[in-house]
């Protein structure tokens, strides 16, 4: 029977892709850029591009929170303190919010019945200012970030230390839903964990990475927990 369940929290509750465009426009107008749709769209891909190189252990948490302007910066022959533009960005990334559909509905209807907890790769800070202007803390019953936990997503030293926070855990009980297939579909892989892949745009699967389930909308969810 299925009592505990793991939820990533950026594009799987919150919409990252917004509040990053917004907090990445506010930052380069403070440092006199022109937040321009290309240099959006760019640093989208170069931000991803890092925190997938993390996921594989070729970078570091810190190495990828710089990195990625420095990329940027690069690529538009700007010089600029990347370490810099980094706190101003994290600073309006942490003001804030945006709901994935049905991420608010979901969570309310679900959090009676099961124990709800978030397992999350973003800076503590960051995310700590999302989730109070969320308003979604009080449905869960841990939150563990990375940046807190001594590991990232999908090592399984991050999923070991949050099964070891919670008492008589038990992985055959429990599920991960998340958007990320090579964070957190194949970090519950790894852990032992079933797994749910939230798949909003129907990104193509991949042979080597197989989620037990998979919803294209948060409201599928509660008919698939009742199933298992």
């Amino acid at each position: 029977m299925l009592r505990t369940i793991f939820f990533d929290l950026d594009d799987t509750i919150l919409d990252f892709h917004q509040a990053e465009k917004r907090a990445l426009a506010e930052t380069l107008r403070s440092f006199q850029m022109e937040p321009t749709p290309a240099i959006l769209d760019r640093y989208h891909v170069l931000n991803r591009q890092q925190w997938e190189l993390l996921e594989e252990g070729k970078l570091t948490r810190s190495q990828v929170l710089i990195r990625r302007f420095d990329l940027l910066f690069s690529e538009l022959g700007i010089a600029c303190s990347s370490q810099e533009v980094c706190k101003v960005y994290e600073r309006f990334l942490s003001q804030g919010h945006f709901f994935i559909p049905g991420a608010r509905e979901l969570l309310e209807n679900i959090s009676s019945r099961y124990d709800l907890y978030l397992a999350s790769n973003g800076a503590a800070s960051v995310q700590a200012g999302r989730l109070k202007s969320a308003g979604i803390e009080k449905y869960f019953k841990d939150i563990f970030i990375s940046e807190k936990m001594g590991a990232d997503k999908p090592s399984t030293a991050f999923f070991q230390a949050c099964f070891a926070a919670i008492p008589g855990f038990d992985a055959a009980d429990a599920l991960m839903v998340g958007d990320s297939l090579t964070s957190d579909i194949r970090g519950a892989r790894d852990a032992g964990l079933r797994s749910c892949w939230f798949n909003p745009h129907g990104a193509t699967p991949r042979p080597d990475i197989k989620p037990d389930y998979t919803v294209r909308t948060l409201e599928e969810l509660p008919a698939l927990l009742q199933r298992l």
